[in-house]
């Protein structure tokens, strides 16, 4: 081996491991520079201070937030609940009518088989008119709260069937609205009511307002049953309007009635609220009162969740029971 075999560091450059032609290095790649971030969509907002408010309106937004939830209340126990409830209460009443016509001791007079007088929400007769798809039972009284049940019968007029007049008031727009589309039905059109006499059917005679003539007075040993309901645009009358319509059938006598016109109620006339309740309406919005007052310290004592877990409930209860007893200061054929 001569020198010129040697590399310059003595290593023989016949040998493999120091043949640099055999293996080149490998180039080392530079790291790739890190991507910018992604600009934002939207710049982001400052951060606002809290609003610190004054008691003054502290007052007034819990004055705002208590006068939605009642009205968000009155608007469900007029449109969603009392729908509900007129249902339910007419499939019980359809169930206790035809439990007494069974036992035959439905009703022929103001009062019952054992001539205790008749109380209000009692059923009395019911009523189908195929033209409208009506079928409903007939309560006694005519007041909001009884009317809310469905269609009533005025106290101070016989029984559907019976010798005289019979007046029946129904709802136009709320709890069911059961008489809604009464003044569709023309002359001649026929419906039916079953009370503990039997079955009935009538012959529409015209349909009136306010103003118009009315029908020729009875004749002994005739009937008349007149429907009657709110007129206008629904949840806002303008005026009543009244159906005619005669009896086709036999005619039954009159049971005894203790009231008479003069001594009607005023609440059981056409369009006339119930204020007999008004206390009823003193203790609901006392109870509002509490709870609100309660729930307030309660935020501020116990914590923002356990309040809203807690006075939620209790806060739609006692709008609930308030704007029911308003709804008995409304006219009893809204």
């Amino acid at each position: 081996m001569t020198l010129m075999e040697l590399d310059t560091y003595g290593y023989d450059s016949t040998d493999t491991y120091g043949d640099v032609s055999a293996t080149p290095p490998r180039k080392i790649r530079p790291p790739k520079p890190p991507r910018p971030p992604k600009p934002p969509r939207r710049m982001p907002r400052p951060e606002r201070p809290p609003v610190v408010l004054s008691p003054r309106m502290q007052f007034i937004r819990g004055t705002l937030i208590v006068c939605s939830a009642l009205l968000l209340a009155f608007v469900l126990n007029v449109m969603v609940i009392g729908q509900i409830r007129h249902f339910v209460t007419q499939q019980q009443l359809s169930d206790s009518f035809r439990a007494q016509l069974e036992q035959g001791v439905g009703p022929v007079s103001e009062g019952d088989v054992n001539d205790v007088l008749l109380p209000d929400g009692a059923p009395v007769a019911l009523m189908e008119i195929p033209k409208l798809g009506i079928r409903e039972i007939v309560v006694e009284g005519t007041d909001s709260g009884t009317t809310q049940l469905g269609p009533g019968h005025r106290r101070d007029t016989s029984l559907p069937g019976q010798v005289g007049v019979s007046v029946i008031l129904g709802r136009a727009a709320a709890f069911g609205g059961p008489f809604a589309r009464i003044q569709e039905l023309a002359p001649g059109d026929e419906f039916t009511i079953i009370t503990g006499q039997g079955e009935h059917t009538f012959e529409v005679i015209g349909l009136r307002y306010a103003g118009d003539p009315a029908p020729p007075r009875l004749t002994p040993g005739e009937s008349r049953v007149i429907l009657t309901t709110a007129r206008g645009v629904p949840f806002s009358p303008t005026g009543v309007a009244r159906v005619d319509a005669r009896l086709a059938s036999e005619v039954q006598p009159r049971g005894v009635r203790l009231t008479n016109f003069a001594t009607l109620p005023e609440s059981d006339r056409e369009l006339r609220g119930d204020t007999s309740m008004a206390w009823a309406l003193v203790f609901a919005l006392q109870f509002l009162v509490v709870v609100e007052f309660v729930a307030v310290w309660a935020y501020r004592n116990v914590g923002p969740r356990r309040t809203w877990i807690v006075f939620v409930p209790l806060t739609v209860l006692a709008a609930l029971w308030v704007t029911g007893e308003v709804v008995r200061l409304l006219p009893n054929l809204l």
